[in-house]
């Protein structure tokens, strides 16, 4: 079996036919034989290359990666990957409206980075992880993030316009137990001549799946229906992984149940019960038209087994979960920065401020391209002069501290206004721009493009993605839980750091930090879910 993150990578591309991509799979260096064949789609022409063949930008990265023919723009993390792909696919064809929709609602399917969203860190990074250990000792209990998954299926369905959908769905039950109840339909009876409680979920759902679908004009709901107050509506069930329609999370997601379910069918098949909500969505998955396509080339067979009346079958104790779920506390600090700092003072704990290190340098901005400038970034001329006086005070420290040859990274670039000064001063070093919002990283490229800098890279990724060394670490206003990210990134990498963080007058405890970060300000400071950034 291939890494999951190469497998569910490899099951997109056949899924949307794209034909775009060059796709190369990298082998460890002690590994000198091919993988056998039958591992890839047998659509897809893959080339074999070791790690040491990659482009230095591409080695600074995890894989997955996507690289630009020009060498210097790189896309690197599953969620980033696949959403590129996704959006190359639909560029080159833009009929495959069926290959958008995976983006879901304004295509925000899997954009938080997994560093702040328990989601996506779930279905991009914990659950292949669980699953691949699973794979390694099948004896093992079920996963705790596969646990998590049955329970998010389990969960009422909200999306955008819920509202109507839970309304007709009221209706429609309403309806059915009318018939029921005149016919006097016996409980053992089968259900073929009624609608079930999720046949209005399956019909949204199956709607949007089709591209020639065009919505029938329905009636007006009954007045007893429009005037139903919203908590007395029904909730709507999933039929997909995030609610109602097929998304990229399915896509995520399949590759990673399918190799699970079968390990766990060959050595606890009775295990496999406990996972109704998992058995149902994996069922609806396959019956998509596109997945069937896709899991043909990718060699990955449904498993019919698992086609077995579960819905009396006891989940064993070993599979049952814990309903209640790890929630970090919200609940606003009281008080702000000015009592936080009060609160800290009277404990002995007082901020020292010390004179500017480079206090007389400072950047001819008349004198720069216009290119350089932030005002370049499209922003108003007052916020971009007192962009000029931030950069000033920051490159003061870090031009003085680079030396020929250095490697500076500015982390949460945003539209570049660090990274392109740096590359335009310091043509020695090599500079690489790190971002996950892909529309501002472009607008930095094309920056960078119109004044013809050759020491910079970019690189679309969370910073976690990052692995390449570097000796200067650079963030200016680095949003909430991200500076502290950076600054720890930059110790463990063992280099100097340059950073302002950000405005913000709240910080929140994430899934990898919480806050107070130092023990002395938790001796002081209770333990919030928010607390003032001063």
């Amino acid at each position: 079996v291939l890494p999951l993150h190469t497998s569910i990578v490899l099951f997109l591309i056949s899924y949307c036919e794209c034909k775009t991509f060059k796709t190369f799979l990298v082998i460890p260096e002690v590994e000198h034989r091919s993988p056998q064949d039958g591992l890839f789609p047998s659509d897809l022409n893959v080339s074999i290359v070791s790690r040491k063949g990659l482009p230095a930008i591409v080695r600074s990265c995890r894989l997955p990666a996507v690289i630009e023919a020009s060498g210097a723009f790189c896309r690197a993390g599953l969620a980033v990957v696949l959403r590129h792909i996704i959006q190359k696919t639909y560029l080159v064809d833009p009929s495959r409206k069926d290959v958008l929709e995976l983006l879901g609602f304004k295509k925000t399917c899997l954009k938080a980075c997994a560093e702040v969203s328990q989601w996506t860190r779930l279905c991009e990074i914990s659950i292949p992880l669980a699953v691949e250990a699973f794979l390694k000792d099948p004896s093992a209990a079920i996963p705790p993030e596969v646990q998590q998954l049955e329970r998010k299926l389990g969960e009422p369905v909200r999306v955008h316009n819920d509202d109507k959908i839970r309304r007709q769905k009221m209706q429609q039950q309403m309806k059915s137990n009318a018939v029921g109840e005149k016919n006097e339909v016996p409980e053992d009876a089968p259900l073929s001549g009624l609608q079930t409680a999720a046949s209005l979920e399956l019909t949204a759902a199956l709607s949007k799946l089709s591209v020639q679908y065009v919505p029938s004009k329905t009636a007006r709901e009954p007045a007893h229906i429009r005037k139903a107050k919203t908590s007395d509506l029904p909730s709507l069930e999933h039929v997909f992984a995030e609610g109602l329609y097929f998304t990229l999370t399915d896509v995520v997601l399949l590759p990673c149940i399918h190799h699970f379910l079968i390990a766990l069918q060959k050595v606890s098949p009775e295990k496999i019960y406990g996972l109704p909500l998992i058995i149902g969505w994996y069922e609806r998955v396959f019956k998509v038209q596109g997945v069937q396509k896709a899991t043909a080339a990718c060699n990955i067979t449904f498993l019919h087994a698992l086609h077995v009346n579960s819905q009396h079958h006891e989940p064993s104790s070993s599979s049952k979960i814990d309903t209640e779920e790890k929630e970090f506390s919200d609940s606003h600090f009281l008080g702000g920065p000015r009592p936080t700092m009060t609160k800290l003072k009277d404990h002995g704990v007082e901020a020292v401020f010390s004179p500017h290190p480079c206090p007389s340098p400072t950047i001819d901005w008349g004198s720069l391209p216009a290119a350089v400038s932030p005002a370049e970034g499209k922003m108003s001329s007052d916020r971009a002069l007192r962009k000029q006086q931030q950069l000033n005070n920051l490159l003061s420290v870090v031009t003085h501290m680079a030396k020929p040859g250095d490697t500076i990274v500015d982390f949460c670039s945003g539209g570049g206004h660090v990274g392109i000064v740096l590359a335009y001063t310091l043509p020695s070093c090599q500079i690489v721009l790190i971002e996950n919002k892909e529309e501002s990283l472009m607008r930095a490229r094309d920056r960078s493009n119109g004044l013809g800098l050759t020491n910079i890279w970019f690189v679309q990724a969370n910073l976690d993605y990052f692995t390449g060394k570097f000796n200067i670490g650079v963030a200016l206003h680095a949003c909430g839980v991200a500076t502290d990210m950076v600054i720890e990134h930059c110790i463990l990498a063992r280099a100097a750091f340059v950073i302002c963080p950000c405005c913000y007058g709240f910080i929140q405890n994430t899934v990898k930090t919480t806050f107070p970060r130092s023990c002395r300000f938790q001796n002081v400071l209770s333990c919030k879910g928010r607390i003032a950034w001063v």
